[in-house]
């Protein structure tokens, strides 16, 4: 490559999109109930995928198992706002499965006796 040609390229980090560009400029993703620990799993009945960027495909492929959000984020190794945005897209589309929106959070107090628990270990 000429040094014209591969100003988006660095040796030691590869190709160089800057994450606002992965998902047109959005920051918030069209589905708030994405949460760290929400399951999100590939339909079954996916949509035509020629549309589709190429994160949405690596997540789609990603996801032919469930996995949480916080997992896709770190397989493709972007900012989770990033994942969360390409995943509502999905989700809009009919091509992701939610399948735990709202997770359990422990009581602060359970949290609070198992911190000491483990303190006095």
């Amino acid at each position: 490559m000429t040094a014209r040609e591969d100003w988006w390229y660095d040796e030691a980090a590869g190709p160089l999109v800057r994450p606002y560009a992965m998902v047109r400029g959005r920051t918030r993703p069209n589905a708030p109930h994405l949460h760290l620990v929400t399951q999100v799993r590939a339909s079954s009945f996916t949509s035509d995928q020629t549309s589709l960027t190429v994160e949405h495909r690596e997540i789609m492929a990603l996801c032919a198992r469930p996995l949480s959000v916080a997992e896709v984020a770190a397989y493709l190794d972007v900012p989770l706002i990033v994942v969360k945005v390409l995943l509502s897209d999905l989700i809009e589309r009919g091509d992701v499965i939610v399948q735990n929106s709202s997770p359990h959070i422990p009581d602060r107090d359970l949290l609070q006796a198992v911190l000491d628990g483990v303190r006095g270990i």
